[in-house]
């Protein structure tokens, strides 16, 4: 790798693997390695290493190599990266199975891992990073299949009146910590989709996460013609049709690609319905290894394990049967069925839609089903309950596993030192034990409380930094600099609210009285201020409409200044805003989220959480770390957020013992972090996933 940044010296010469793995994105040792480099280069690359030693000058690189100080950091931090990357004692190894076993082929349609690397479009993705990060941490032997996207999800831009342009970026994989896969001739490894016509090719990347490979796939290629090339332009085509294809490549093709690659796996995961495809592929190679249909089908089903994060029928992918017969006609007689079995697999007979459904054809071929928290896994078996007819909802075999966060990526690297001089130096390993989270109460108030306000003045820096950025590349309005955020003050309530922009997820609903609002906003001593920000899917018009709305009252004098929308909503914005935002607010229709990571992440640096009763919060709430109200309807529910921020939240931000300390409130931070650590880690999910499925699933395989 050395050979891609020819000023790198030899003594230093370990800085080009370690950009080219991301283990350095959740390790602050490793990232100050970079970061010492050259502060101001760190902060223009956008913390992204491969660009910056691309671009930094020799006479940088040979200081830092004469330099003792870095030199002994260089070296502790090498040590530890290898002791990471090659150690074979570990978690899973102890507890659950021989690390040199086949790995978990894990699939996902998207990987939110670092803004370097778009690939990722919201909880999905952050969820599937998370992941496997935790993963790699544990030692569990996986291998993750995905796509390359050259065209990211979307930027977003701002127009003056408020509506969202999507702008879509071709990515510089040459200045990402993204490697081509290369043959024995270094040529990069190109694999054909099976069953394809005409032919498809994909190009094959890889991530490297800590210990776990991430192969990507890519048609933009010259092998194909220029309707195939764009089946991996981005995530989540709109064409119906082009989405069943990118379906298609992504399951059989990731299949074809591990095969290449000479990777034989153990058991599949599969992260939402999108790669299902998979299924009749390897049920496929094993009828034409000799298994008969009905043999084949059972040791797919049992080495196969479908995690579903979707609560709501429309959110499911279905397609066409006359798509199906289009590009599946010649699978029929493959597999030994008829074409009425063969559509049978995905028809869901609780649906208004007729076509093949991709979460049925899951269900239906997978022995380990489960929803992402437990009001989820509920609403999962109510909505499919048709498919297991004669049995009680409470007998239908899809479990539970609560969504967890990989708290070292999510940890600001401030409350990661209180805590370690609290918790112990250890904490992070024993991170999903609840006793360890009890010492938190040892943290002093005024030090929590110094911290965060330094990290609520961060994150207010960074938005004003963004608006002089945007003012000074693109003359924007004047109007989109002042609602991007300059006018916000630290010493102010800071209430925050960023995820995707849809119907359902009301990020207006705040605004339901705006008469209302203005007064808790505009209240001279105990004032508000709130930061939105998120993303509208490309074809979401009305999600658009509610952005635009609620950006044009950001500039609205009435307000005071008071709301913000922040443009382009990504990783590093929702680490600053998850670390420096006072509240968390999270006002979905119930019970339409699933579970929810973004409060969590919130919570475990003490930002505290007013949501509705739904996904996570109903473990999660436990009547001190936050505060909690039930679906009523929006006139109700915006009533019962006006009445909290009244009579509770605003109340006690604002009571200051003599040391100038909000005691009360810091109080509730120390609880919320109590109350997120242990039982909302990625460390406990993991292992939930490797005792309750991966281990059986393996003495299948």
């Amino acid at each position: 790798m050395r050979e891609r940044f020819p000023n790198l010296p030899e003594r230093i010469a370990g800085l080009a693997e370690l950009a080219y793995n991301l283990w350095w994105s959740w390790h602050p040792a490793a990232r100050m390695l970079f970061k010492l480099l050259d502060r101001i280069a760190w902060k223009e690359s956008r913390h992204n290493p491969v660009r910056m030693l691309r671009d930094l000058p020799a006479e940088v690189l040979h200081a830092a190599s004469q330099n003792p100080d870095y030199l002994h950091h260089y070296d502790t931090v090498m040590i530890r990266y290898r002791e990471d990357i090659e150690t074979r004692v570990c978690w899973f190894a102890a507890n659950v199975g021989e690390p040199s076993c086949r790995p978990v082929a894990y699939f996902s349609a998207e990987y939110g891992l670092h803004h370097s690397l778009p690939f990722y479009a919201g909880g999905l993705g952050f969820l599937a990073g998370d992941y496997i990060k935790e993963c790699s941490d544990l030692g569990v032997p996986m291998v993750a299949v995905g796509f390359a996207y050259p065209g990211g999800y979307l930027r977003q831009k701002i127009r003056v009146d408020g509506w969202q342009d999507d702008i879509h970026e071709i990515l510089d994989r040459d200045a990402a910590p993204i490697e081509r896969v290369l043959d024995e001739s270094r040529k990069q490894i190109i694999v054909r989709v099976p069953f394809m016509d005409p032919p498809i090719y994909t190009a094959v990347w890889k991530v490297s996460v800590g210990k776990i490979p991430l192969y990507l796939m890519d048609t933009d290629i010259e092998q194909n013609e220029p309707w195939n090339r764009g089946i991996s332009a981005r995530l989540y085509l709109g064409d119906l049709e082009q989405r069943l294809r990118q379906e298609m490549v992504l399951g059989i093709g990731g299949l074809a690609m591990l095969k290449t690659l000479g990777i034989r796996h153990s058991v599949i995961h599969l992260n939402e319905g999108h790669s299902a495809f998979a299924i009749l592929e390897r049920i496929r190679e094993r009828m034409e290894a000799g298994l008969s249909y009905d043999s084949a089908v059972e040791q797919v089903r049992a080495t196969t394990i479908f995690t579903t994060h979707t609560p709501v029928p429309a959110g499911h992918d279905v397609f066409p049967f006359d798509l199906m017969d289009k590009y599946f006609r010649h699978c029929y007689s493959e597999l030994g069925l008829s074409r009425s079995q063969f559509l049978e697999m995905g028809m869901n007979s609780g649906e208004s839609r007729p076509g093949f459904n991709m979460t049925t054809l899951s269900l239906k071929l997978s022995s380990y089903l489960n929803g992402v928290s437990r009001k989820h896994g509920e609403v999962t078996r109510r909505m499919w309950r048709h498919l297991w007819s004669g049995k009680k909802e409470e007998e239908i075999p899809i479990i539970s596993i609560t969504n967890g966060i990989h708290l070292p990526t999510w940890v600001e690297p401030k409350i990661e030192l209180l805590c370690n001089k609290y918790l112990g130096p250890q904490w992070l390993e024993d991170q999903d034990n609840p006793d360890i989270w009890e010492l938190i109460d040892n943290i002093p108030d005024h030090e929590l409380w110094k911290v965060h306000y330094w990290l609520k003045i961060k994150l207010l820096n960074f938005i004003r930094e963004q608006a002089r950025k945007r003012w000074i590349d693109n003359m924007v309005n004047p109007v989109n600099v002042i609602s991007n955020g300059v006018l916000l003050d630290p010493t102010t309530l800071t209430i925050g609210f960023a995820r995707r922009f849809t119907a359902y997820k009301r990020p207006d609903l705040i605004f339901r009285n705006p008469d209302r609002l203005k007064k808790i906003l505009n209240n001279r001593w105990r004032p508000v201020q709130i930061i939105f920000a998120g993303k509208a899917h490309p074809a979401d018009d009305e999600g658009k409409r509610i952005l635009q709305r609620i950006f044009t009252l950001s500039h609205d004098p009435e307000m005071g200044g008071r709301i913000a929308f922040i443009e382009n909503y990504d990783e590093q914005l929702a680490q600053y805003m998850v670390h420096g935002v006072d509240l968390w607010l999270n006002n979905p229709l119930a019970p339409m989220e699933a579970c929810g990571t973004s409060g969590m992440k919130a919570a475990l640096n003490g930002v505290p959480q007013l949501s509705i009763l739904d996904g996570w919060w109903i473990e999660g709430f436990n009547g001190d770390n936050g505060w909690a109200f039930a679906s009523d309807g929006d006139e109700g529910d915006a009533e019962a957020i006006y009445h909290i921020l009244e009579t509770e939240v605003v109340p006690r931000f604002y009571r200051l013992n003599e040391a100038g300390v909000p005691a009360e409130w810091v109080r509730i931070m120390k609880q919320a972090m109590k109350r997120t650590g242990a039982r909302f880690s990625a460390r406990r999910m993991v292992k939930e996933y490797a005792v309750t499925f991966y281990q059986n699933a393996m003495k299948s395989a």
